[in-house]
């Protein structure tokens, strides 16, 4: 058994083999598929604001006893 590796798009089901190996393929073969995962992309609104800050003129965060008083 021999392997050859190639990246195809599985188009109604089927896998097309590419042309230069349809030569070696004389019989049953062994298929595995490797599946590229799409990334996750959800995002929560606090993961926006951290990768992108609402900038506030004239803001000044509160000192600590300003939180604490009361």
């Amino acid at each position: 058994m021999f392997a050859i590796e190639f990246q195809a798009t599985v188009k109604e089901g089927m896998i097309e083999i590419p042309r230069q190996y349809l030569g070696k393929i004389t019989n049953r073969v062994r298929v595995i598929l490797l599946v590229e995962e799409a990334p996750e992309t959800t995002t929560t609104f606090i993961d926006q604001l951290l990768a992108h800050p609402v900038r506030v003129k004239g803001f000044r965060p509160l000192s600590r006893e300003e939180i604490y008083a009361r």
